[in-house]
């Protein structure tokens, strides 16, 4: 096989990297990338709704589970996450500007570590983009079964009617998807600051009575008051995993840096912005929801933690109607990781690790329609597989849970490999133009990576989801070998790799 060059409109790589790492590409003509193209629409607001509406359903649903281990682990992890998040963010921060590409992670990856390092990233936010949406409408249908009386059997219907509709907007157009993520990011953050306030004017806040009452045998202690570490330090590690859901997928933004009008300028400011909305949020959950009936015992089991606290604040009946408000916040992060996966699978078919005809876009809307769909598709087979196998009556705790962690487990290594591309670039290009440089540098990048790191081994050791991180290791291997025997043959020079092979030098194009 060929380098494409003159056919595409791009530059032909330098000499003796035809074939490097096993690595070929395609020869393909400017049709292939007129079939390809997006559309351009976002600028510093909607970048930050994008990020923060793909994280605040985790201020809804998911990062409760943690408080089985007790308040104070929960707290503790929170800490840690939330410093794991900023070292992420602020790299960042840098590097989107500095190669905006749609293929974020997979692009960063790719350029300072080469094809094998960019799909091993990939795979990593694949299933991350992939199932995060998966447990989003999980928490959907538990939240709309405690509002309708629906039994747990009918919560596939809720899962296909809640794909089917906002992969459907995704696929309308960006214009449309962009204005829907903004109302709705700032309609869910209008309903926790509603909780907040609530819960300070109640008079039910009472942190020790609630907060703390577990104690060290698990058991829920009537009076409260018990200790703020009741399983001991350790349990700080077991609630890493449900403390990540509560900053998760804010390093979506980077994928939409084709569909920015001004991504080296625009993308810092959003991204920073958002993780600090996040974090301010995380902790008033955090506190405020475990502060009041049913405490952290109640919540640690919870499917709908939001709705339990509205249901101590208002009664059963006016917290149905305020639960079918809270339900925006859930469908904030559903939209807007729907539109992630979109991308992240867009990009790496249109360079050719994946089949390319999932990166055809709509020849009017200019939408990724194919990705789109094949993403929802895989996402609701995975739900689907677990469902059968676990029982409908298995409940949040191992249904969420499996697929929470699922998630997790392919957002830490995504995470340790964006830390580690951050590392490399900073290495190996020194003159790139970087508009934005993160005040936190390396060290905030390897502060990154070994939370991760840790994040990931702990996931291994809990028995509980175990089995959900080993699903994900066979996915990996599948996915490896798939590119080992055919993608990596097929490979074409899209905007990523073209940036890469000529280490940054050549101009960057979009099509």
């Amino acid at each position: 096989m060929s380098v494409g060059q003159e056919s595409t409109g791009v530059h032909a790589p330098p000499a003796g990297v035809r074939g490097a790492a096993g690595i070929t590409y395609t020869t393909v003509d400017e049709s292939y990338f007129e079939a390809r193209r997006l559309k351009r629409h976002a600028r510093v607001w909607s970048l930050w709704a994008l990020g923060v509406g793909a994280v605040i359903s985790g201020h809804y649903s998911g990062w409760n589970l943690g408080l089985t281990n007790g308040f104070g682990a929960m707290f503790f992890a929170t800490i840690i996450i939330a410093v794991m998040y900023l070292g992420l963010t602020f790299s960042l921060a840098e590097m989107s500007p500095a190669l905006p590409h749609t293929g974020g992670a997979y692009s960063f990856a790719r350029t300072s570590m080469g094809p094998w390092a960019g799909y091993i990233t990939g795979i990593a936010e694949n299933i991350e983009f992939v199932l995060t949406p998966a447990v989003i409408v999980f928490f959907i249908s538990s939240y709309l079964s405690a509002i309708f009386d629906t039994s747990p059997a009918f919560q596939p219907v809720y899962w296909v009617l809640c794909y089917a509709l906002f992969v459907g907007l995704n696929i309308i157009g960006v214009e449309l998807s962009f204005k829907v993520t903004v109302g709705v990011t700032l309609a869910a953050l209008a309903v926790l600051v509603f909780f907040y306030v609530s819960v300070l004017l109640s008079g039910q806040f009472d942190f020790s009575r609630w907060a703390l009452n577990i104690g060290p045998d698990g058991a829920e202690l009537p009076n409260g008051n018990g200790p703020f570490l009741p399983m001991g330090v350790g349990s700080i590690l077991a609630s890493l995993p449900f403390a990540v859901w509560l900053f998760l997928a804010i390093e979506q933004l980077p994928l939409a840096a084709e569909e920015s009008h001004d991504p080296q300028t625009d993308m810092p400011k959003g991204i920073i912005a958002g993780i600090l909305t996040l974090i301010t949020s995380a902790f008033l959950v955090l506190f405020l929801n475990t502060s009041i009936a049913p405490g952290a015992a109640g919540l640690g089991k919870s499917g709908e933690p939001l709705l339990d606290g509205f249901r101590t604040l208002f009664g059963t009946d006016i917290a149905k109607i305020l639960a079918a408000v809270a339900v925006i916040g859930l469908i904030a992060s559903f939209h807007t990781i729907i539109f992630a996966f979109g991308r992240q699978i867009y990009s790496l078919s249109r360079a050719g690790y994946f089949p390319s005809f999932l990166s055809v876009t709509h020849g009017e809307r200019k939408t990724p329609h194919v990705a789109l769909v094949a993403g929802a598709v895989l996402g609701l087979l995975v739900m689907l597989i677990i469902w059968f196998a676990r029982g409908a009556e298995a409940g949040a705790t191992v249904i969420g849970g499996t697929l929470l962690n699922m998630a997790v487990a392919g957002a830490m290594l995504a995470y340790f490999m964006q830390g580690m591309s951050y590392i490399v670039l900073k290495r190996k290009f020194p003159g790139l133009h970087r508009p934005y440089q993160s005040p936190f540098g390396i060290a905030g990048a390897v502060t990154c990576m070994v939370i991760a790191a840790v994040t990931l081994y702990f996931q291994l050791t809990d028995s509980v989801f175990q089995t959900a991180v080993i699903g994900v290791a066979i996915y990996y291997a599948v996915m490896m070998a798939y590119f080992l025997i055919i993608g990596r043959h097929k490979l074409i020079l899209s905007p990523e790799e073209e940036f890469a092979l000529t280490k940054g030098e050549a101009e960057y194009k979009t099509y």
